[in-house]
């Protein structure tokens, strides 16, 4: 099979970038998109051309990192799928294809498809944590979870902080994926002490990054490879405002009593 791609390059997070298109051939239809990506790196250094730098780690649609904007789609034109695990068969031979980063403010591009998505890992060490000391690991049954709520704290956990959310987002926000870390916790006994402060810090750090807000266009959870309900989202809602309505009553709560504060 015979590609043209063409390809955002950019020399580094200050430079002008821009489109190149380069002609490929000798793909395999059962290639990965990264396998393709790897091959296309081969004959341009043949033909003394700067590889093409790209993000991956485990190629398996785990980890997240192979993060790629194809044809205006996170991820290309799978639902439910990462780069990685997209293959060239869904493509027609001598198709053009357009390869371009995440685009996001909060995701500066690093050099050519790579961008710094360290903001993600900010707004976990923000409050997608708990801080009590759990020990050596306690037995599966020690602590009673509800079939239900484990079923919702799992599909939370398969949040891989791909970036795919905001790629899609017309807003850039990052909701779906603050909604899923701090989901994940929600619905765990060992989650509920920190709940509404976690909601507070996680939503806070995520507007410093400069997150832009989310305004329901549900593109997060069709972009989402692990397609994660857009619900994470509501229920991240109500525990800020609960902590908002909860703040508020303790700082007025000695002008109610009568109390010096």
């Amino acid at each position: 099979m015979k590609f043209e791609l063409r390809v955002w390059r950019q020399d580094g997070p200050d430079a002008s970038g821009r489109l190149e298109s380069y002609h490929i051939d000798g793909i395999d239809g059962d290639m990965s998109f990264l396998e393709m990506l790897d091959v296309a790196n081969e004959q341009l250094a043949d033909q003394e051309i700067r590889p093409i730098e790209f993000d991956y780690d485990c190629r398996e649609g785990i980890c997240g990192s192979c993060s790629l904007m194809i044809d205006g789609d996170p991820h290309g034109p799978l639902e439910g799928s990462t780069t990685c695990q997209t293959y060239m068969r869904h493509y027609t031979d001598g198709q053009v294809i357009t390869i371009e980063p995440w685009r996001a403010r909060a995701f500066p591009v690093v050099r050519d498809l790579v961008v710094d998505r360290s903001a993600l890992d900010r707004i976990v060490e923000a409050g997608g944590y708990i801080s009590v000391k759990s020990g050596a690991g306690p037995d599966a049954n020690a602590i009673p979870v509800t079939k239900q709520n484990a079923e919702i704290a799992f599909d939370a956990a398969q949040c891989i902080g791909c970036g795919a959310c905001v790629a899609a987002c017309p807003n850039s926000s990052a909701m779906l994926f603050v909604g899923a870390k701090a989901g994940h916790l929600a619905h765990l006994p060992q989650g509920q002490p920190e709940r509404l402060k976690r909601s507070v810090l996680m939503v806070e750090a995520h507007d410093d990054e400069g997150f832009g807000g989310c305004s329901n266009h549900y593109q997060c959870e069709a972009a989402c490879p692990k397609e994660i309900s857009v619900g994470y989202i509501a229920q991240l809602n109500a525990d800020y405002l609960k902590a908002a309505i909860t703040t508020d009553q303790l700082a007025t709560l000695p002008e109610k009593l009568d109390l010096e504060e």
